[in-house]
């Protein structure tokens, strides 16, 4: 209840503005309604990976990739592509510091999650980052991400259950063909995973070779079902 005031009380004296436009914001967020409906929908993806499938394909088909070789993880939600100004908010958000883009990004994902239907995961995992990327960082963007998604649905956050025990290097900088030996073998349970249905939580997906390499480490722990929750995914 305090809480709620707190926030109430901050919300009249800084009323939310949009980060895109500078509009007045829109159901208490720093979007309003035109920017909002604007951001680029993932709009007939992948049933298990979420990649854009290409005109004319069936919905919930699957692509070329998951059919040859599927990832570890049972299925992928990204509710939009990893095109401007998406990847401009996540920009802002990963490499700027912007928290508040976090808030705005992660209610979208929540407003997205919240509209499916079945059963709802146990466990909220954030992708980790090793400590030397969050000690220079100073915070995780999956974990900022994450806050909104257990408010609104209620399911209970794991933030620090799996760390990255091998740094790597920055899977953006890697060609599609070294990402997945540059995350092999870099995540593992700091203790054991009390929850059959999982949902990993991050801000993109590339090739889903880090969201893969976690879901099979989730598995051996005893997972029955790995999902992926992401707010974008990048075209192919």
């Amino acid at each position: 209840m305090v809480y709620n005031w707190i926030e109430s009380a901050l919300f009249a004296l800084y009323p939310p503005t949009c980060v895109l436009c500078g509009a007045d914001g829109a159901a208490d967020r720093d979007l309003c309604r035109g920017c909002a409906a604007d951001l680029p929908r993932n709009a007939n993806p992948c049933r298990r990976c979420a990649e854009p499938l290409p005109p004319g394909a069936p919905a919930g088909t699957l692509c070329a990739r998951c059919l040859r070789s599927p990832p570890a993880f049972d299925l992928c939600r990204a509710p939009y592509l990893y095109v401007p100004p998406a990847d401009w908010l996540i920009g802002r958000l990963k490499f700027r510091a912007h928290l508040a883009y976090g808030r705005v990004l992660g209610a979208l994902l929540a407003d997205h999650l919240a509209g499916v239907d079945g059963p709802r995961p146990d466990l909220i995992v954030p992708m980790p980052l090793h400590r030397t990327r969050l000690r220079e960082r100073g915070f995780n963007q999956a974990v900022e991400l994450a806050r909104p998604l257990v408010r609104r649905l209620g399911i209970p956050l794991a933030a620090d259950l799996v760390e990255r025990v091998r740094p790597g290097q920055p899977q953006s900088s890697l060609h599609k063909s070294r990402r997945q030996q540059n995350v092999r073998g870099a995540f593992a349970l700091r203790r054991p995973l009390e929850a059959g249905h999982v949902a990993v939580v991050d801000d993109v997906l590339t090739t889903g070779a880090s969201a893969s390499e976690l879901a099979g480490t989730l598995r051996r722990a005893g997972a029955e079902r790995v999902e992926v929750w992401v707010v974008a995914r990048t075209p192919p």
